[in-house]
C-alpha cells in the first residue's frame, strides 16, 4: 500500500469507487475491501495528514468533514440502528491522509 492511497488511487480516479456523498471537499464512498458489511470511508478531497496533523488544510475544511461523517452516520444508525466511527492515527494509520470509516455490523462479515 502507498503511503496515500487515498490521493494515489481514490482521488486520482485509479480505483473506481461506489459514492456515498460528495461535497466540492469532500468524498465518501463504500469501502473497496470492506471489512464490516457496511463499511464507508470519508475522505478530504486535498491531503491533509491526520486528525492530529491537518497540515495546510483551510479554515472549515475539518467542519465539513465531520459533518459528512455525521450525517453519513445517522443514515446508517437509522437504516441499521447502529453505527460505529472510528479513525487512526501514528503507526495505526495506514494511509497518511485523514479518513474515517463508518460502519455497521460484525468485523469479517462482509461478502
Amino acid at each position: 500500500m502507498t503511503s496515500d492511497f487515498y490521493c494515489d488511487e481514490v482521488l486520482s480516479g485509479k480505483t473506481p469507487v461506489d459514492v456515498v456523498r460528495e461535497t466540492e471537499t469532500v468524498l465518501a464512498y463504500h469501502h473497496t475491501r470492506p471489512f464490516w458489511p457496511v463499511h464507508i470511508v470519508v475522505i478530504p478531497k486535498r491531503h491533509v495528514p491526520s486528525l492530529t496533523d491537518l497540515g495546510d488544510a483551510p479554515e472549515g475544511l475539518l467542519e465539513e468533514l465531520l459533518g459528512v461523517v455525521q450525517s453519513v452516520a445517522r443514515e446508517v444508525e437509522v437504516e441499521h440502528g447502529a453505527a460505529r466511527v472510528l479513525t487512526n492515527l501514528g503507526a495505526y494509520q495506514d494511509s497518511k491522509h485523514l479518513h474515517f470509516h463508518v460502519n455497521h455490523g460484525e468485523a469479517g462479515g462482509a461478502s
